[in-house]
């Protein structure tokens, strides 16, 4: 298959030989690339660099390239949710491991480390809201590894056990568990950081157990999340990007962590009263730990 052609309906190239979606060439990209949904945080990331070498911007896809204290980064914005995650993973990969000219899979594989700076909610009453977490692995309300095969990595027995913990409805999405990478968490691992659990969710009301004027399939969701544990694990936070990230990482061979700030705890009724620079802090704290490693 390395060796076979890839046709023009499956390896879509731009005019410019930019990959379809990102408009991005191979040499567009460093190799550690930190991912944010928000185009807007792009810039609070790169703003810190000491140089910007690549300023693209195509749909809800923003990509700054540029060195921080000596180190090259890339910084992209996913959008919100795991579809976006999938193409932005499969079309960072291809820009490593295919060559445009060729249309083949290249030899050699190339490893590239995602660190995903996002927001999130706590579910447990003693995550507090400020506070930075590392998502040691997500669970997948998405669906989107359910598309690929070779998926041995995930914790079937892990995601067996919420499914009967919280009834879940047959009509949803069979929940799927992936690990992030175990070396990025320990890099990460400093003062300031806890660890968790983190559910991903496929929208910000109705799946995250949020009413507004319309009521959930299942009003005590949230409570089954919060109260499950399995090995001594517990569920703390949910977003909507983890399980995608973690899962097209370990498909393609790369290594992926998430880095949560969280603003809001959906158990305490509280929010961040001042979000942006909660954001800022662990962007800094992101950013000097990835030139110390």
């Amino acid at each position: 298959m390395k060796n076979q052609s890839l046709a023009s309906s499956e390896l879509i190239l731009n005019e410019d030989g930019s990959i379809y979606h990102l408009n991005l060439k191979p040499e567009d990209i460093a190799t550690t690339i930190i991912t944010v949904g928000d185009p807007d945080r792009v810039v609070d990331v790169s703003q810190h660099f000491d140089s910007i070498e690549v300023a693209i911007h195509k749909r809800e896809f923003k990509t700054h390239t540029g060195t921080y204290k000596g180190k090259r980064l890339t910084v992209i914005s996913t959008g919100i949710g795991t579809d976006n995650i999938d193409i932005v993973f499969n079309e960072l990969d291809a820009l490593v491991n295919i060559d445009f000219e060729k249309r083949i899979i290249k030899e050699k594989h190339t490893q590239l480390s995602f660190v995903r700076i996002g927001t999130s909610g706590s579910i447990q009453h003693n995550i507090p809201v400020d506070s930075f977490l590392i998502s040691e692995s997500a669970i997948g309300f998405d669906n989107l590894l359910h598309f690929y095969g070779n998926t041995d990595f995930l914790d079937n027995q892990f995601s067996e056990a919420l499914v009967k913990h919280t009834n879940w409805n047959s009509n949803k999405s069979k929940p799927y568990v992936v690990s992030g990478d175990a070396n990025l968490i320990q890099t990460f691992s400093t003062e300031g950081f806890s660890k968790g659990t983190t559910a991903t969710n496929v929208g910000f009301y109705g799946p995250q157990g949020r009413v507004l004027r319309l009521k959930t399939e299942d009003a005590n969701l949230n409570a089954k999340l919060e109260n499950f544990e399995y090995k001594g694990v517990k569920i703390t936070n949910l977003e909507m990007e983890t399980s995608g990230i973690y899962g097209m990482a370990a498909l393609l061979g790369h290594r992926a962590i998430s880095l949560n700030a969280i603003l809001a705890n959906r158990a305490n009724g509280t929010f961040s009263k001042n979000p942006r620079a909660i954001v800022n802090k662990l962007i800094l704290k992101t950013l000097d730990t990835l030139v110390k490693k």
